[in-house]
């Protein structure tokens, strides 16, 4: 005959890190329902603030045309045709934000927000003042 454990296998709760926090009540305390209202009904349809995620600097990145297209055009072989990349950056929404991050982060290679590196690198001298329009 066989043996059974007469042990039961332990139990865990896995929480959800993105759930609400819980209120939790003092032990002993039994009147914490009177203080509730409950007169009025409880608004489903807004969003908690513990939902809405914070809008990151690079959210822009999300709405970018460069990310439904091959990333070999933007980043071509030295002496390599921009072309492509550029009209891609033409009807992009998010091009004046995409230049931004390339002049910030000083990237060197790419087309970045429709322009080359030489192009990038001449707004930078421009801004700074030492190249005159």
């Amino acid at each position: 005959m066989p043996s059974f454990s007469t042990a039961r296998p332990s139990l865990s709760l896995i929480t959800d890190p993105y759930a609400p926090p819980v209120a939790v009540q003092p032990f002993g305390a039994t009147d914490w329902y009177e203080d509730t209202a409950w007169d009025e009904e409880p608004a489903w349809n807004a969003t908690p603030s513990w939902q809405e995620p914070e809008a990151s600097p690079e959210a822009w990145r999300l709405d970018a045309l460069c990310a439904e297209t091959d990333p070999e055009a933007f980043f071509p072989e030295k002496g390599g045709s921009t072309r492509d990349a550029k009209k891609v950056c033409t009807g992009c929404p998010v091009r004046a934000q995409c230049l931004e991050f390339a002049l910030e982060n000083d990237e060197r290679f790419g087309i970045w927000g429709g322009l080359s590196e030489r192009e990038r690198r001449r707004v930078r001298l421009q801004r700074s003042g030492r190249l005159s329009a």
